[in-house]
């Protein structure tokens, strides 16, 4: 049922809001979020960036939005492509490839409900720098690029969001990186797997050995030899594209390490939060 905004809005005037990265990326749906008292008059959203802001300029934002599905294996943007429009996913899942031929690209980072897709946008490039391919179907938010930078330009709280997300994002870029070059197959998928059910809320996905062996820039014999080693081990279970997790903290500690670092990085930890945050109208 829609929920009518109880008092006269000025949608482009600045709003300040005090908030910590923690409440950002904790990766919980908005009846859940700290903020949700406070948003309680507005349709929920499980994108955890959308749940972070202000009621007012959450509002403002809604008014220039519209609810799309994205299906698996949908090509949002390719490299080089005009950046058309900006996507804050809520069960969905992009992943975010660099492309390092015309027949080879590799995955390097990916986003779901704890974040926004075109983000380079918001950072003055109008091309994307990277391919963004839907590898989790699902809900989005989708809004044009240019209403985007329009609200991105009135809002500090929205600004400061976005550049936490793009910091970890950073981070999560760097480390994928070294976890490509360093660590063995098995650990690496164990990660892919956890941060895939991190960002889609699930512990069942439907994907393939092909496009897995596609991710994670290995051969396809490489991912059905650790996809069986991990169900051996009853960690996951899979038949015909269907994967399922089976034992969490087991998979958890067979990933590498570089999925704690991705999941709770440094700048996070560096962050100075405040005990107690305070809506200010």
């Amino acid at each position: 049922m829609n929920r009518i905004f109880p008092l006269p809005i000025q949608c482009g005037q600045p709003h300040r809001h005090s908030l910590t990265a923690d409440r950002l990326f904790a990766l919980t749906p908005l009846n859940a979020h700290p903020l949700s008292n406070a948003l309680e008059f507005v349709e929920p959203t499980a994108n955890a960036l959308l749940a972070a802001l202000p009621r007012h300029e959450y509002f403002c934002l809604l008014e220039d939005m519209e609810p799309v599905h994205l299906a698996f294996g949908e090509l949002l943007y390719d490299t080089g492509e005009t950046v058309r429009y900006v996507f804050f996913p809520n069960d969905s899942l992009i992943s975010l490839l660099t492309v390092v031929d015309p027949q080879h690209a590799l995955e390097v980072g990916m986003v779901g409900r704890e974040g926004m897709v075109g983000i380079s946008y918001a950072l003055g490039m109008r091309r994307s720098p990277l391919r963004a391919l839907v590898h989790g179907a699902g809900a989005a938010m989708r809004m044009s690029a240019s209403r985007f930078r329009i609200q991105f330009r009135q809002s500090e709280t929205l600004q400061r969001l976005v550049h936490l997300q793009t910091q970890a994002l950073l981070s999560q870029i760097a480390q994928t990186a070294a976890c490509n070059r360093f660590h063995m197959i098995e650990a690496r998928l164990a990660r892919w797997l956890l941060m895939t059910r991190d960002r889609l809320g699930k512990t069942e996905f439907r994907l393939t050995h092909e496009f897995l062996s596609e991710m994670l820039g290995v051969r396809r014999v490489g991912v059905t030899n650790a996809a069986h080693a991990l169900k051996l081990r009853h960690l996951i279970d899979y038949h015909r594209g269907d994967i399922s997790i089976i034992d969490s903290a087991g998979l958890e500690a067979s990933a590498c390490t570089c999925y704690r670092r991705i999941t709770a990085p440094v700048w996070q930890r560096s962050l100075t939060a405040k005990k107690s945050a305070q809506l200010i109208c």
